[in-house]
């Protein structure tokens, strides 16, 4: 529930409000959280009866117990003593850091679950969490360690940690100490009490920031698919009878028919070349089934992902109104983690369909004549040949890296955690296809961008031709040769801007 009615983005956390895959996209930068006296009213009241059930000597996972299977010993006596415990035991992650953008949407996951109510974790906690959000801090965090089951343990232990002022952690993207950092951005280090550690470590919050990242950058990308198909259509000058209303009616996939309305829209005004085969490739004449079909997916995800973000993912659970202490497993991530390894299987069938696209184009027996590799000069310039051989690399990489990790269980925790989901990996997987995607998409588009250097045809339809002026506005021919590493960036840019259809895959909705 954003509002951007001041400088900053604010956010308002109430009852009744609901988390967005996309309000996660902002919390890269500095946002204003405005948590209503209701929702801390609430933490409070669940804060006060899990303090009463402690007291009365009841057993409480975590807070009279040891961690995992070692469930069946006694905790430490001191409450902070347990919580200093909680995080030593599991600060253990490796290799290489996440990047910054989501730590910090990984804090506003953790932090609207823990606002529910339901955790058992002190109202300051909360204020703590609100208050990062509001500058630029963010824990350097490992990228290993989680299996995705009893939370993300390993990272969001890395991610407190810094909160406490140990590790390390940016401000204003820069690595420092913690206690560093937290002394440059203004904040005092986080006091932990009661079951305030187990309560910010158990849960997989980390898991559903990475898949909501991947989401919005996979809905945005699902989009460009179906801009670069029609640019790509209306410059070979195809004729559009493949998107042809009722032929995808009888298809029976009303996101595949939805697809067509909008290359339709996109190649309105569009005058065919009438030289073009009967059949167009399937790089073309299947773009509707294949990204309709990225569509659906995509759609069932945005609702699997939003409502793990606004559920509550820890153990115990207390139910003050009930006067209860529930123990369960809903910090198992399965949901999440099949959601993320079929964004993964989107982000690499768009990719197949994004590279073998950018072939047709170079190919001088398929691209209608023009020259080989879109060179000015075949054999002295070299036009997009080495745009096309990292984009072979690139797509052999994402296809060797789809492997699902939601099906990789393995044991662990003397078999307690018996069987895992391995939610984080796939997220965290989906999240780097979606960024090998943005690449491709930005290769293609240089490539389009260069094939109207060469070619006498341009696009006819306005919408169409209005992405090619954005594109040779900001990317210059390629003639003579030059590095491109850059340009394909550029091109990756303007596409992020390209607003020619108003559309949305699954628009975030509260």
């Amino acid at each position: 529930m954003l509002s951007t009615s001041t400088a900053r983005p604010v956010l308002a956390l109430t009852t009744s409000s609901r988390l967005t895959p996309g309000d996660l996209a902002r919390a890269a930068g500095v946002v204003e959280l405005a948590i209503d006296d209701d929702v801390l009213a609430r933490v409070a009241a669940c804060h006060a009866f899990a303090g009463d059930v402690i007291a009365a000597g009841k057993p409480v996972y975590g807070s009279t117990t040891g961690f995992g299977p070692l469930v069946a010993y006694s905790g430490r006596a001191a409450a902070a003593d347990q919580c200093d415990n909680a995080l030593s035991h599991l600060t253990t992650g490796h290799g290489p850091e996440l990047d910054p953008a989501l730590v910090r949407a990984t804090v506003l996951a953790r932090l609207w679950s823990l606002t529910r109510g339901r955790s058992g974790i002190s109202p300051s906690v909360v204020t703590a969490l609100a208050q990062l959000l509001r500058t630029s801090f963010a824990p350097a965090v490992p990228r290993l360690g989680s299996v995705g089951a009893s939370g993300d343990l390993v990272p969001l232990a890395h991610l407190v940690q810094a909160l406490r002022g140990n590790g390390s952690a940016y401000v204003h993207g820069i690595r420092m100490p913690a206690s560093d950092a937290l002394q440059a951005a203004g904040l005092e280090a986080l006091v932990l009490t009661g079951r305030d550690a187990l309560g910010l470590v158990n849960g997989t919050s980390l898991t559903a920031a990475a898949a909501g990242l991947a989401l919005v950058a996979l809905r945005r990308a699902h989009h460009i698919a179906l801009v670069l198909s029609a640019v790509m259509a209306d410059l070979l000058g195809c004729d559009p009878v493949y998107l042809d209303e009722d032929l995808l009616d009888v298809y029976g996939h009303a996101p595949a028919a939805e697809a067509a309305r909008q290359l339709r829209l996109l190649l309105h005004g569009m005058t065919p070349s009438g030289t073009r085969a009967l059949q167009e490739p399937y790089s073309i004449r299947c773009v509707p089934q294949l990204v309709g079909a990225a569509g659906a997916v995509l759609a069932q995800a945005t609702d699997v992902i939003t409502a793990d973000l606004n559920g509550v993912n820890d153990n115990p659970l207390f139910f003050a109104e009930h006067g209860k202490v529930v123990h369960g497993g809903n910090f198992f991530g399965q949901p999440v983690a099949f959601a993320a390894d079929q964004l993964t299987m989107v982000a690499v069938q768009l990719g197949n369909l994004a590279e073998r696209q950018l072939d047709l184009m170079v190919d001088p027996q398929r691209n209608g004549g023009l020259p080989p590799m879109l060179s000015t000069s075949p054999g002295q310039q070299h036009g997009v040949q080495g745009v096309q051989l990292v984009a072979t690399a690139t797509v052999a990489d994402m296809r060797r890296t789809s492997t699902p990790a939601s099906v990789q269980s393995i044991p662990t925790n003397l078999h307690n955690q018996d069987v895992v989901p391995f939610g984080t990996q796939a997220a965290l997987n989906a999240v780097d296809q979606a960024r090998s995607l943005r690449w491709l998409h930005g290769a293609l588009a240089l490539s389009l961008r260069q094939a109207v250097h060469v070619s006498t045809r341009r696009p006819t339809a306005p919408a169409c031709a209005a992405i090619i002026d954005e594109l040779a506005a900001t990317i210059p021919p390629i003639d003579p040769d030059r590095p491109l590493q850059d340009d394909v960036h550029r091109a990756a840019d303007v596409l992020d801007r390209a607003d020619v259809v108003p559309y949305e895959v699954a628009p975030d909705t509260d």
